[in-house]
Formats: C-alpha cells, structure tokens, sequence
C-alpha cells in the first residue's frame, strides 16, 4: 500500500520535523548556486511564460522564432525573476493547473540554468497573489499559531530550495516575500504587527541560509518613489534583527511618483544601508529606470528587473509576438553599461 501525501501536507510535516530538530540534520548534495554571477543585473520576471506557451503562444525576434530566453540574452538580459506560489491548485488558488507551483518553478529553473542567466526566486508565500493590498495565508496554514507559521515558512522555504538543489539549479537570489511593505501571512503579520512581522521574516530568511549561505536575500517593499515609508520598513526590520543582503523596490509611476522620486529614493537608501538595493520590479519608463539603476554612484544600486513584459504593460512584443522597439532599448543599455552575460 502506497501512501500518498499532498505537496502542503509534506510541508506541515516538515514543519513539525523542523520544530523537533530532526530536519536540520537532513544533509542534500551542494548545489551551483554561488554569488550573485553579475555585478550589473539587467533582468526579467517571465513567470508567465509556461502558461502563454502551453496556450500556443510564439515569439519572434526580426521575424525569426526564437525561445524568449534567447530573446532576452541577445538583447542584454541576465537574470530571469520567477515567483512561486505554495499550492497555487489550492482553493482560490492561482492555477488549477499549477502554474507558479513547485514542479513549474523546477522546470524553469532548469531553462534559466541552461541560459546561463542568474536565477531569483520570488517566494510569496500564499497560494496566490501577494502584494501591498493583499497577503493570504496559504490554504493549509490558514489555523496555525504564531510558532507554527514560523516553522511551515522556514520549511517551505527550505523544501523548495532543496528541490532545486537537487537538480542543480538553486537560484542566486531569493526574495523572502513579495511586496511585503504592508506584512505577510495577514492578519498575523501585518505591518502593525512589527514584531510578528520580523520574525516571519526570519523564519524564512533562516530557512535560505540552512540550505545555502551564498544565495542573496532581498526584501522586496512597493515603495518605489517613497523614501519616508521605505526607510521606517527597513529601519524596523533591522532593529529587530532581520538580516538580509539587497533592498528590492518596486517602481509603478501611478503609485510610486517619477523617475526623479525614485531617484532620489535609492540615492538616498544607498547612502544610509549597508545593503545593495535593486529596482525588483518596474515596466514603464525603461530607459529612466536602468538609467537610475545603473549609473548612481557607489556601484550599490545593482540593476532591475522588469515584470512580465512578453506578456503585461509595455511588452516587448504584439499580439502575434513579433518583438517591438521597447527591446531594442535594452541594446543600447547593454552597450553603454557593459552588461555582461
């Protein structure tokens, strides 16, 4: 007789081991992931990519068919963003087909590793869409307490990242939440509930590092041209010992104000952090963003990452898939950053 145990119900197992000590003896092979592989990063987020291709969708680059990862590399793109979702089949889930799941993020490791681009792995920790207006508990977390959310953070954390140890493909980056200005896993840990918060954060952190100490950890807030909100986020974290290496933004000018706002924003968040900052999302005003991302002095702001443009906002294609002139932007800045690949 087999027994067959759900993905969420194995981490609810592992949490449980996790609390009893038994998983942190647990040893994998190592891994490849090392240091962040590039000084200047000029990446995407594709994690749609599975779904358009999977529904017939075809990309062409000067009307050659080409892979959009190939697409992005011939035009100065390093690093490829994929979010994971914990169970998004769950109820209310993000896909019934599982998209943004595990066995989806695994496969797509795999094409990024084969690109030769730096992977980051954007944990949301919910079944689906987390962001400032919304931060779900995941289906099978939904009844914990406070030490239990702690544990099932930390051991999905560490379940995905040895999943992908396996196949050889750990990311080089790894968010611990998405757009977590307002908290994570409502209402426990709600921006109110600084200390909650904190060790939510930790949780997850301590779960990266159990696996590897070379993955970079960021925290990404939607605070873009915000610096009094972004500095009272980071300054709380740190004051309750949250360790982490990068200051991700995201950057929407109907939210976050202009290229000036966020300039200034980042100019002033290199100067008082010893942390690196990204622009960890954006899509419009390409050219001012990597600018920005690119040339502030200190060599501190380490690039950007544009959200889903094969597909949201300004893509880089039409509706047959035919590339347009928002990608030829990146060509020059490859030219005139020195990106390299």
């Amino acid at each position: 007789m087999k027994l067959k145990i759900s993905f969420s119900g194995l981490v609810c197992l592992a949490a449980g081991l996790l609390a009893m000590g038994a998983l942190s003896a647990y040893k994998l092979p190592s891994g490849n992931a090392g240091p962040t592989k590039f000084k200047q990063i000029v990446g995407a987020d594709i994690s749609f990519i599975p779904q358009l291709e999977s529904e017939g969708k075809k990309f062409y680059d000067k009307g050659v068919s080409k892979d959009p990862f190939a697409i992005l590399k011939d035009h100065g793109f390093n690093y490829v963003r994929l979010r994971i979702f914990n169970d998004p089949k769950a109820d209310s889930g993000y896909s019934a087909k599982g998209y943004c799941g595990l066995e989806d993020t695994k496969k797509m490791a795999l094409r990024i590793k084969a690109a030769g681009m730096g992977f980051l792995l954007d944990f949301h920790y919910s079944d689906t869409w987390a962001d400032p207006g919304k931060q779900y508990k995941p289906a099978a977390w939904k009844n914990l307490n406070n030490q239990q959310l702690r544990d099932s953070i930390k051991a999905f954390t560490r379940l995905v990242l040895q999943e992908l140890k396996k196949q050889g493909t750990l990311p080089d980056m790894v968010q611990v939440g998405n757009e977590i200005n307002h908290g994570i896993l409502w209402p426990d840990g709600r921006l109110k509930n600084l200390d909650t918060l904190a060790g939510f954060l930790k949780a997850g952190i301590s779960g990266v590092r159990m696996e590897s100490s070379k993955i970079r950890i960021m925290l990404h807030i939607a605070c873009g041209g915000q610096n009094a909100e972004s500095r009272y986020f980071i300054d709380n974290m740190l004051k309750r010992g949250v360790s982490f290496d990068i200051i991700g933004e995201s950057y929407y000018p109907e939210w976050h104000g202009t290229p000036d706002s966020l300039k200034n924003n980042l100019t002033d968040l290199t100067a008082r952090y010893k942390q690196d900052v990204m622009v960890a999302e954006y899509s419009q005003h390409k050219r001012e963003v990597n600018d920005i991302a690119l040339s502030l002095p200190g060599n501190k702001v380490k690039g950007s990452f544009i959200w889903e443009p094969f597909s949201w906002g300004e893509t880089f294609v039409d509706k047959q898939g035919n590339t347009n002139a928002h990608i030829d932007t990146y060509d020059s800045i490859k030219k005139q950053y020195h990106i390299s690949q």
